[in-house]
Parts: structure tokens; C-alpha cells; sequence
């Protein structure tokens, strides 16, 4: 079963790039005290997560930030290095670049899916999400193939 609203963020490590090198943080501690607005895509470099996904986030970062979001986060089951390329090239700075690396996390939400068809293995779904103090207070789940409810649009709307 997936994760759902009321729901505590499961414990996992997320690897985010810093000017040390990888670092690698549990959930507990990325999570606690703040509201974020995580969202996931399946892959970095991918044509919908990287001509609308991630853009759409960078784009209305200031937006989201105003009502009352400390942190956005884009997550992807990628190493950390392929993640930090991503957000170099995206001009990403306001966003956090979450490696996932072996999908841990994305397995304890219940979100995995099996890309093997398109030669990528076990990726995310497409959804996101916003956490207050590390329980979700929202959850958006894209359908097979769709792209709408996790677009920065529609979280924007709804906070």
C-alpha cells in the first residue's frame, strides 16, 4: 500500500550533492520542523521531467516558497552525481536534487513502478507531495502516462 495523507515520511536516506561532495541524509532529519513539497519524477534527464516537470518547479519556485514552503525537493530514483548534473543544467539552485539511488525510499512509500519496458528498471511514479514536520499533508499520483496533478501548477493551487 502507498503512503497517504496523515502518514509519517518512512525513514530512508535521500543523497544530495554539496560543495563537500555527496551527502547522504535520512528522511527524519531532511523532513523535520518545515513544509516541503517534494515531487518525483521517473528519471533526471527524461523529455517530460525535463521539459515540464522540473521547469515547471523552478519556474514558480518564489510562488511556492511565499505560501509558506521551506524547502522543494526533486527526487529521483538516479545516483547522486546524475541528480547534481541535472540540477546544474536545469539551473535547479532553489530546489533540492534528491538522489534515491537504489529506490529504497521510493519503496517504502509504495511508490515504485517497473520501467523495464523502457530499459530503466525500478523508478518512481510521478507524483508529489507536501510534508509538514515529516507528515504528508498532501499527495498527488499521477496516472499511468499523465502529467497533471503533480505539475508546480497544480501543487501551487492547492496549498
Amino acid at each position: 500500500m502507498s503512503i497517504q495523507v496523515g502518514d509519517r515520511i518512512p525513514e530512508a536516506k535521500l543523497t544530495m550533492m554539496t560543495p563537500e561532495g555527496p551527502d547522504a541524509q535520512s528522511t527524519s532529519e531532511y523532513f523535520a520542523g518545515r513544509t516541503v513539497v517534494l515531487f518525483a519524477v521517473p528519471g533526471a534527464f527524461t523529455p517530460t521531467c525535463s521539459a515540464k516537470h522540473l521547469p515547471g518547479f523552478i519556474e514558480l519556485e518564489a510562488d511556492i516558497r511565499g505560501k509558506g514552503v521551506d524547502a522543494i525537493a526533486c527526487m529521483a530514483v538516479n545516483d547522486v552525481f546524475v541528480m547534481s548534473a541535472w540540477g546544474k543544467s536545469a539551473n535547479a539552485g532553489g530546489i533540492d536534487m534528491l538522489a534515491d539511488g537504489n529506490g529504497a525510499f521510493t519503496a517504502a512509500l509504495g511508490l515504485g513502478m517497473d520501467a523495464s519496458a523502457f530499459g530503466m528498471g525500478q523508478r518512481s511514479q510521478r507524483f508529489a507531495l507536501v510534508a509538514e514536520d515529516g507528515v504528508v499533508t498532501q499527495l498527488f499520483v499521477e496516472a499511468p502516462g499523465e502529467f497533471r496533478v503533480s505539475a508546480a501548477e497544480h501543487v501551487l493551487q492547492s496549498l
